[in-house]
């Protein structure tokens, strides 16, 4: 019996537990699209005959089970057919966000401990850079075009026989933070974490059927779109259309041309769209969308009410991490908790602590706490210090802050790193924000701490506005007093820079702390 055969025979849980789900698929549906993207296409068929031929190649150059293979790339099908290779040949994937600097992708591909690198052709001094400070690398293959060093990665794979694999092995995911200061931490299971409430939340309200059809939105070495707009829809056999670069017009024509059913956005795209002219919304037919997830970041109240309102009750939020968690709420239950990220879901227990490490009463301000699995606990990888720093018990933290109400539900307001302390008093930045993106000229804004000699630290509003808005000190004043009308005096910026574009993370996170370091080191404008 051929391998196909068997997983003609497997169940769906079968298959994934040997990392053989995308093979189940392609046995049952080999002609079904599987990745669609400006760099080629992919059935199912040919993503999992791909995926048997890295493995082999990968083998071939001697990588065993259990060693790590480091994936810089662009959201293309070489990139799936790897993420797919992994899970079936037994290798701990490391995905490398190539928005880093060569140096600090050479620092995750070491640290790592990466013995293949697959890197794309758009990235070659990044790649280069990589490799001269990863002494372990034993294979290195090119994508999408050549670069000094590297094997073809078209050759390695094209000589290798892409029949069924007789002896899968489960591979994992290592994936890194992306932090804010320091170097990004890799977060390392020892065992498998049992299967999440979240995803069981996520499975149900999606409701996959053979004929959808997934946007991936976001850059796939991120966590969030590796996960949600890519693995979820394959390993129900769904297929995906890759965006190369996110654009909020763009986003809304492939939901049309694709009839697109599924897909994970950040709070930012939401509200880029809901930004566009209404002749611009009006031209593309959005109706064929049934679920659209969102997380990353607090999303600002008027954001989701326009949202729900233009797409129907749809819209899906969830809040965790790559660490852990699980939270989730519908667009049946938010307008009643409007602000709030969810409620845990059952098996999830989540804590607010003080300081010193105290539950805090409903409605009061302190860091979230998450209780950890018995089994399958992350840990930073080669970070002992920095583990020992997340947990308190069996707690753990991803450093944000925020509420429960008396009912249960959770509130955001911030990163302890991102707290503005003025006068003794706690201001949380995300609440100012959400504010100031009511207004018009607002595309993004963050509001952070800076010197006061009096107060230790005063608000400033930093600002990227739309496009026909002048950043000038009338368009200072007018935001100063858009603030003064709608915030307490005490969360009121007292004065506003402008930015022709928030630095960020690829998640869509606006990099808060490094617009504020800015004015302390040294006292420097950005």
């Amino acid at each position: 019996m051929t391998l196909a055969e068997a997983t003609s025979a497997w169940s769906r849980e079968e298959a994934a537990a040997a990392g053989m789900v995308l093979a189940w698929h392609a046995a049952q549906a080999p002609d079904r699209p599987a990745i669609i993207s400006e760099a080629g296409n992919r059935s199912f068929g040919e993503l999992n005959a791909n995926a048997n031929r890295l493995v082999r190649a990968l083998r071939r150059a001697g990588l065993k089970a259990g060693d790590a293979v480091a994936l810089l790339c662009s959201n293309r099908p070489e990139f799936v057919e790897t993420v797919a290779a992994c899970q079936r040949g037994g290798f701990r994937l490391t995905p490398v966000n190539w928005h880093l600097k060569g140096s600090e992708v050479g620092y995750i591909v070491d640290n790592c401990e990466a013995k293949a690198f697959v890197a794309d052709a758009r990235f070659p001094a990044s790649a280069m850079e990589a490799v001269r400070m990863s002494p372990g690398l034993v294979a290195k293959l090119a994508v999408g075009g050549p670069i000094e060093g590297f094997a073809s990665y078209d050759a390695a794979v094209e000589a290798e026989d892409g029949g069924d694999l007789t002896d899968p092995a489960l591979g994992t995911q290592m994936m890194y933070t992306s932090g804010t200061t320091g170097h990004p931490k890799g977060v390392f299971r020892r065992q498998a974490a049992p299967v999440s409430p979240l995803l069981v939340k996520l499975t149900e309200t999606a409701a996959f059927r053979e004929d959808d059809l997934a946007l991936v939105t976001g850059p796939l070495y991120h966590a969030a779109p590796l996960a949600l707009n890519l693995s979820f829809p394959i390993n129900a056999g769904v297929g995906c259309v890759l965006m190369d670069k996110w654009d909020a017009e763009e986003t809304l024509r492939l939901a049309e041309e694709y009839r697109i059913t599924h897909t994970h956005v950040v709070p930012t795209m939401l509200h880029r769209m809901l930004q566009l002219p209404e002749t611009t919304r009006a031209k593309y037919d959005t109706s064929s969308l049934r679920w659209i997830l969102h997380g990353a970041a607090p999303c600002p109240a008027h954001v989701k009410e326009g949202s729900i309102a233009w797409f129907g009750p749809v819209v899906f939020e969830y809040y965790a991490a790559t660490e852990g968690g699980g939270i989730f709420v519908d667009s049946h239950e938010w307008p009643a908790k409007k602000g709030t990220v969810g409620k845990p879901l059952p098996g999830v227990i989540v804590e607010v602590h003080d300081e010193d490490g105290r539950p805090v009463k409903p409605r009061e301000v302190g860091t979230i706490y998450f209780k950890a699995p018995e089994q399958g606990r992350f840990e930073y990888f080669k970070a002992p210090e920095k583990t020992e720093g997340a947990y308190r018990g069996d707690f753990y933290t991803m450093g944000d802050m925020g509420y429960l109400d008396e009912d249960g539900f959770l509130f955001l307001t911030g990163r302890s790193a991102e707290v503005i302390i003025s006068g003794g008093v706690n201001i949380y930045p995300a609440e100012i924000d959400q504010e100031i993106l009511k207004h018009p000229a607002v595309a993004d804004a963050a509001a952070v701490g800076v010197p006061n000699e009096e107060w230790g630290e005063e608000v400033k509003l930093v600002v990227e506005l739309n496009e026909g808005y002048r950043p000038d000190d009338a368009m200072a004043r007018e935001l100063l007093d858009f603030a003064a009308a709608n915030l307490p005096g005490y969360q009121r910026p007292r004065s506003v820079d402008f930015m022709q574009e928030l630095p960020r993370m690829p998640s869509g996170k606006v990099l808060r702390r490094t617009i504020r370091d800015a004015y302390w080191q040294g006292d420097k404008k950005i």
